[in-house]
């Protein structure tokens, strides 16, 4: 997993004086200038695939599909997530894309926060479906999408991770 040369108090220290410059007290912080994530889009290799595996296994309804406005003949498809906030795809017929992969400035993982009841039910859905999973922490289930897109389902409420607050 990289350099094993890597120098792991340094990087704590780095943490620990980038926090002590940059976070702010919540009551000191300014509001943001965003209003939320409007979509996040990732890239699909089979639309009906796609569709099939975020709507009909994971429950995000498909909320429209479209052509994409940047490219002739390719979809653009939207999936509700929750509180307004959807998860869309292209597919881009003709391309010749490789496979998934980690690069700087890509996507690393996607947590969308699921109700731990809910959260169960899903992880269930995945072992029923053979869906390779790893649960971690009781409350966050990691698994690729069918096109290698790192998904994680995480139990624990909208801006909070393993009971500490971020947001």
């Amino acid at each position: 997993m990289g350099d094993t040369q890597t120098d792991l108090a340094a990087l704590e220290a780095a943490r620990h004086r980038i926090r002590d410059a940059y976070l702010r007290p919540v009551g000191d912080r300014p509001s943001s200038t965003a209003r939320g994530l409007h979509h996040t889009a990732l890239i699909s290799s089979d639309v009906e695939q796609t569709v099939r595996f975020y709507q009909d296994l994971l429950g995000f309804p498909l909320t429209e599909l479209i052509e994409n406005r940047d490219y002739p003949g390719s979809s653009h498809f939207f999936f509700d997530i929750g509180n307004g906030n959807l998860l869309a795809f292209f597919d881009l017929p003709g391309l010749d894309l490789g496979p998934y992969a980690e690069v700087l400035g890509g996507l690393h993982h996607m947590a969308i926060s699921v109700d731990p009841q809910r959260w169960d039910e899903l992880v269930a859905r995945l072992s029923e479906a053979g869906v390779e999973h790893t649960v971690h922490s009781g409350v966050s289930v990691y698994f690729q999408d069918p096109d290698g897109a790192r998904i994680e389902l995480i139990a624990d409420p909208l801006g909070e991770m393993y009971g500490t607050k971020v947001l």
